[in-house]
């Protein structure tokens, strides 16, 4: 939606964008790091956004898009206005940095969720068919032209047990956590759970049977099979470490425990302990020097998200997500900003956002900026998260010429001390972006 409002400042000003040869004025340019699945990027239409890929020449870039790329802040020009990462995991991006420059850094929770749900349940069956071994012992009788001959007189080497009518317990109960659940049922398993903070929204898409209780020993207390399903925190009171001695002192002797999660989350000096001391097992795509190698461990590579469908998926919520921001101020799945999303931009209005830290005084003098220039504020929300705030507001352009109030005003709040940057949206891709550098007013 257009209102015919300009508030473009003189392309003598933008010299601080890099190559301007490079850069496609009307055209929100978007930078990719690693492949991004084809169908997420077909998110960007070609009429409005101009996709960098590989090496392409990006200098200009209005929000990046990665994967497992570790992104160095050089990596980040001064024209990003986010960035988004194709998974749930955010530890390759120097979030904390990005907050101070104030770019919103987004991820894709449950994008990958079935997938990953799909190798915990291909987890207990290896767990507890000794399929492994069995495959190993199959290529080894081949290379000797025995397998024919052996193959019946051997499987009794590799006996096993259902995983109908046993116990899981699944610590976590998010997105992945939910599905397990739900699915663990499914095939005739008891569950139990434990999850501190379980959303309404998760709660919803659990088996109704299934037994919540108060705290992690008791879910893993009696239980056949354990997913882990947390994030990993690190400091005080995270998560670092969490299965630990005391935990696994209530595993039962044969429990396989299965983390696809984070490695740190297990202290490997336990679970080593509880491994060498009976059949129990561990099954994880996160190799530790103590527990790779271990007769009771099988380490899978990190296969969590590596499907067509997960990529294909979490590109396209990634995709979302950027667009969302960048045409309306929307903010949805951030792990470092707050969400915020104010009503549709009425007509004969431009959409005002200020990201500022997030102190006393800052909103009135967002808003007396405002004012001060005769401009009237249709609808307004700020949400503030941590040390960050975000502001969002909608403007009358009914009563003015739409050009020097604008500038005006954009660079009078943007200089405000706290204001890191503004960004009028008004339905020209790519324009209306400004920072305060270090007291420098940078567009």
């Amino acid at each position: 939606m257009s209102t015919g409002v300009e508030v473009e400042h003189g392309r003598g000003d933008w010299q601080t964008y890099g190559d301007l040869s490079n850069y496609q004025q009307g055209k929100y340019q978007i930078k990719t790091f690693n492949k991004v699945s084809p169908v997420g990027l077909a998110r960007f239409h070609a009429d409005q956004y101009d996709v960098r890929t590989g090496e392409d020449e990006a200098a200009n870039a209005h929000a990046i898009l990665l994967r497992s790329h570790k992104l160095q802040e050089d990596d980040v020009p001064n024209t990003v206005r986010a960035i988004a990462r194709c998974g749930a995991g955010t530890n390759n991006i120097p979030v904390p940095r990005m907050t101070e420059l104030g770019i919103p850094v987004f991820n894709t929770p449950g994008a990958n969720a079935n997938a990953v749900k799909e190798l915990v349940l291909c987890a207990m069956l290896l767990g507890s068919r000794k399929i492994v071994d069995g495959i190993n012992h199959m290529k080894d009788l081949g290379s000797q032209g025995l397998a024919r001959e052996r193959v019946e007189k051997d499987k009794a080497m590799f006996g096993g047990q259902e995983i109908k009518g046993k116990t899981l317990a699944v610590i976590g109960l998010g997105h992945i956590g939910a599905m397990t659940a739900r699915d663990a049922e499914g095939l005739g398993m008891n569950v139990k759970g434990y999850d501190p903070g379980l959303s309404v929204q998760s709660a919803m898409k659990l088996p109704r049977d299934m037994q919540l209780v108060d705290s992690i020993t008791t879910a893993v207390s009696g239980a056949d099979y354990i997913s882990i399903n947390i994030p990993y925190v690190k400091g005080e009171g995270g998560t670092h470490g969490i299965i630990g001695k005391d935990v696994v002192s209530h595993f039962s002797p044969n429990a396989v425990l299965m983390n696809f999660a984070r490695g740190e989350l297990v202290d490997s000096d336990a679970m080593k302990e509880f491994l060498d001391s009976g059949d129990g097992k561990y099954i994880s795509d996160f190799p530790e020097d103590l527990l790779w190698d271990h007769k009771n461990t099988i380490i899978l590579p990190h296969l969590g998200a590596s499907t067509e469908e997960a990529e294909d998926a979490a590109a396209s919520m990634a995709a979302d997500t950027i667009r969302n921001y960048l045409e309306n101020g929307t903010i949805k799945n951030s792990v470092n900003f707050p969400d915020t999303n104010l009503e549709d931009r009425p007509k004969e209005t431009v959409r005002f956002t200020v990201v500022n830290k997030n102190v006393p005084g800052a909103l009135a003098a967002i808003t007396d900026a405002i004012s001060s220039e005769g401009l009237n504020i249709v609808q307004q929300i700020n949400h503030s998260r941590g040390d960050i705030a975000y502001n969002v507001c909608d403007i009358d352009t009914t009563k003015h010429d739409g050009v020097v109030e604008f500038k005006n005003v954009q660079e009078k709040i943007t200089m405000v001390e706290g204001v890191i940057s503004t960004r009028i949206i008004y339905g020209k891709a790519g324009t209306g972006y400004a920072k305060n550098i270090e007291g420098e007013y940078f567009i």
